[in-house]
């Protein structure tokens, strides 16, 4: 099922879109895009650290806002982290231009797409997890 999801987006964010990104950008973005993966992961562990830590003392408290409100706490936490670990995980085979590693990240942006679904972030859903998949397949041929 995930073979035909990825061929399907493949064939829309690849073969028929409208817009390709020129060799250049692509070469740049596979060349510089692990670098910039890794520096804003570097930059955001301290404010993530933060989160969870806040997260553990305000949890309690978001089901003061409704369910909705705790559940879709409770839900971004753990989606973030999972996200984070397999953007951590991949990096190392960004750098060899591994598809597994693209693959990787591939999943990391589902799974940001499917937090957004459930907590009703059509915004995010559309906009960026759209962008992220649209530039994700736009080089995936330079991963082998």
């Amino acid at each position: 099922m995930m073979g035909k999801l990825e061929n399907t987006l493949e064939t829309y964010l690849v073969d028929k879109a409208p817009f390709q990104l020129p060799a250049g950008a692509k070469e740049v973005i596979v060349k510089y895009g692990p670098w910039i993966t890794l520096i804003l992961l570097i930059l955001a562990l301290p404010a993530i650290l933060f989160t969870f830590g806040l997260g553990t003392l305000v949890a309690p408290f978001a089901f003061l806002g409704g369910m909705k409100a705790g559940v879709n706490f409770g839900i971004g936490m753990i989606f973030s982290a999972v996200v984070l670990v397999i953007e951590a995980i991949a990096i190392p085979g960004l750098f060899k231009r591994a598809v597994s590693s693209w693959r990787l990240m591939y999943y990391a942006a589902l799974l940001g797409g499917v937090e957004s679904l459930i907590s009703f972030n059509l915004r995010g859903l559309i906009i960026g997890t759209g962008i992220s998949l649209y530039i994700l397949f736009q080089i995936k041929s330079y991963y082998k």
